[in-house]
Parts: C-alpha cells; sequence; structure tokens
C-alpha cells in the first residue's frame, strides 16, 4: 500500500469536515473494524511507487484506553497533517508510509491492536478515524505496548529496510508502563498465529529493532504518568534507553515525532527545537533533549 501521494488540500477539507464534532462522533466505531482486525493479517506492506519511489514506513501505535482516546483524537483533527507536511517539507526521511495501531491490553481488552495500512495520502486520515475507542485497560499498571512489537517484526513487509537496508520508525504512544512479556496465548487469540512460547519484551524489541527504530512516547498528562512519573519513565528507560520521549502536551505530538525522527537522522538538536514557534519548540525541547543520532558500526550499519 502507499502508492498514493499526499495532497494538502485534501487534509484541509478533511479537517473542515471533522471540526466540531465530539470526539465519539469522529471516531465512531463501538466495535473493532474488519478492516483494522490483526487477526489473520499476513503481512502489511510499505511499497515502493512511482509516486513515492524511495518510501519510508512509520509506525504510531496510539494507546486507546482509559482517557487516552484524547491522544487518537488529536492526532486525527489536527496533527496527522502537521506531520506528513513536515516530513515532506523537511525531509529528515523520504517519502513517509505511514500505519497507524491503536493499542490497549491483552488481558483485559476485546481489541488490543488495531491496525490500519500503510498509506500515503488522505486515506491515512480515514482509516485512523476507523479506531475503536475501547477505553479499556486494567490495574496491572502497564499496556500491551510490545504487542505492536511483534505484529511489525513478524507481519510488516517494508521496502525502506528490504531494497535499502534503512530502518522504518516505530512509535508507541501512552501513559504507562511497558509489560515483562507477550503471552502466546495472546498472540494466538489476537493474532492468528501459533508461537511455540511467551515472548520476552526485552527479545521482542531485539527481534523489531532489526526493521525499525523503536521509540514510546510518555503521554505526561495521562492519569497513571502523572501518578507515577518517575517509576514510568524509569522502566522505561530500561527497556529503550535514551528513546524514551516524554510529551507534556499531546496536541504537540506530531511535532514531537519529526523531531524525534530528525534528531535520530543526524540533524543538530537544538536547530530541530528552534525550528518550531516557541510554545512548540518548548515542548519539543523537553521531549527530546536527551536524545541522539541513531549509532552506526564501522560498515554503516545502524545498532539499535
Amino acid at each position: 500500500m502507499g502508492t498514493a501521494r499526499w495532497d494538502p488540500t485534501d487534509w484541509s477539507a478533511y479537517a473542515v469536515s471533522t471540526a466540531g464534532k465530539t470526539t465519539d462522533a469522529v471516531f465512531a466505531s463501538r466495535g473493532i473494524d474488519k478492516d483494522l482486525n490483526p487477526f489473520g493479517v499476513a503481512v502489511r506492506e510499505s511499497r515502493d511507487s512511482d509516486l513515492n519511489p524511495a518510501s519510508t514506513a512509520i509506525i504510531v501505535g496510539l494507546d486507546v484506553t482509559g482517557s487516552m482516546g484524547m491522544i487518537a483524537d488529536a492526532l486525527a483533527r489536527q496533527g496527522l497533517g502537521t506531520m506528513v507536511e513536515e516530513i515532506l517539507a523537511r525531509q529528515p526521511v523520504s517519502d513517509p508510509h505511514i500505519l497507524c495501531m491503536g493499542i490497549g491490553d491483552v488481558r483485559y481488552d476485546r481489541a488490543p491492536l488495531q491496525v490500519t495500512q500503510f498509506e500515503a495520502d488522505i486515506r491515512i486520515a480515514r482509516q485512523l478515524e476507523k479506531l475503536w475507542l475501547e477505553k479499556g485497560g486494567g490495574g496491572n499498571s502497564c499496556e500491551s505496548y510490545n504487542l505492536p512489537w511483534y505484529f511489525a517484526a513478524m507481519h510488516t513487509a517494508i521496502d525502506c529496510f528490504e531494497k535499502r537496508g534503512k530502518k522504518g520508525y516505530l512509535f508507541t504512544v501512552g501513559d504507562e508502563e511497558p509489560p515483562l512479556d507477550l503471552p502466546a496465548a495472546a498472540i494466538v487469540r489476537f493474532l492468528g498465529s501459533r508461537p511455540q512460547r511467551d515472548f520476552d519484551s526485552r527479545e521482542l524489541l531485539t527481534l523489531v529493532g532489526r526493521m525499525y527504530h523503536v521509540f514510546h512516547i510518555i503521554v505526561e498528562e495521562g492519569s497513571h504518568a502523572c501518578h507515577d512519573p518517575r517509576g514510568v519513565r524509569n522502566r522505561w528507560t530500561e527497556l529503550l534507553g535514551q528513546r524514551v520521549i516524554g510529551l507534556s502536551d499531546h496536541t504537540r505530538l506530531a511535532e514531537v515525532i519529526v523531531s524525534a525522527i530528525e534528531v535520530n537522522e543526524g540533524r543538530d538538536r537544538d536547530r530541530v527545537v528552534k525550528s518550531w514557534s516557541k510554545k512548540t519548540a518548548r515542548v519539543v525541547q523537553r521531549a527530546v533533549g536527551a536524545l541522539g543520532p541513531a549509532r552506526t558500526g564501522a560498515a554503516g550499519v545502524v545498532r539499535f
């Protein structure tokens, strides 16, 4: 997928069509949409095309538990256009193909993973609004942020990596801690594949890190992150190191994602921060202040 090209006029028309609507009106699904159900999906593809000859796969996984629906809402109404248009203008990577995910909890939710196609045009928004904001989760202090890692590692095929040896990007976004593992029973139940054992989260991170630069964005406005900010940050840092990003204003998610990609691709962090307006720059500075460029080995191979 991803054969079309982004048109700002399409986005403007879409933004006008959602203005004034409630979150429940924009995200009208009351169950998982068949097009977003990952059960039985063999692969989601990001392929080069005439309009996108050097595609870059970008996955954005959004926590849709509890009050986290605000993240999907802000991205659908405002942030998506900013994210795509700034990537196209700034060109930290070429020809973005974006896949969105909805994330829940495999122990409590009916739909702990929802997955769009990789798209490059307004269909990104049209598919994003199909997300079911289940508003579930449980009392276990974590959500299944590692389920997107498994899906990306085992069920995506991306030309940026297969043709050019260049990793895609995977961002999970939420306010809770990472889980310790991903049970095989959950993979069977929600994806339909049959692994022989459970997966440790560190093992999954290594697996997906072969193809993707993996980041987690902590929504600091979320109730769990507000309750235990240090604990949430420390547990994520144990897994991801510097690729843990604090988001102090959820309406600036798009700008933070773009900035993280820029810095990871080697651009000067201070210049990236100063490229935004004052209010946004403060949010971005807080978010990427500890972030550095991706490390490469002697042969130019990116190390996770």
